[in-house]
């Protein structure tokens, strides 16, 4: 009891003197997160703003982890169509989706209606679904890449 009490104070006494530090260089550790953040890469930022798209107007249906309901909306994760049809599938993010199509040889035929996003959201959007879960992209999905696809 005395050792845990003991040590306990010894960790509260430590604690208190640590942050009291007024020489603690606090604000070369602010600058070190901030440097770390800046060199994040131009992907990593898509799709770190990608995820807040998904998150809005995505994940309802294609669920947080992309695997879809397996009935009605189809997986993300893992899927065939979306790696092997790129341009496809940003047409489908940016003016919808109605028809059959086959996911992983299983048939989904149901709507996804338009969601209204800009160029830059669809990319990220992209970028975020192309680089999640077991999904791995090497080719970064750009604006112009979208400005490109055509109703």
């Amino acid at each position: 009891m005395v050792t845990k009490l003991t040590f306990g104070f010894t960790l509260l006494a430590s604690a208190f003197f640590y942050f009291s530090n007024t020489n603690s260089d606090f604000s070369s550790k602010t600058n070190y997160i901030t440097r770390i953040k800046q060199q994040q890469t131009p992907l990593h930022k898509s799709m770190a703003r990608g995820k807040e798209v998904y998150t809005d107007f995505c994940i309802q249906c294609h669920l947080a982890n992309g695997k879809g309901n397996g009935t009605t909306f189809p997986p993300l994760d893992g899927s065939n169509w979306l790696k092997s049809k790129i341009t496809e599938s940003i047409h489908a993010v940016k003016y919808g989706q109605k028809g059959e199509i086959v996911v992983n040889q299983k048939k989904f035929n149901s709507i996804m209606p338009p969601m209204g996003l800009s160029d830059e959201e669809i990319a990220d959007v992209m970028n975020y679904v192309l680089n999640s879960w077991s999904n791995k992209s090497t080719k970064m999905i750009t604006t112009k890449d979208v400005a490109l696809v055509k109703p």
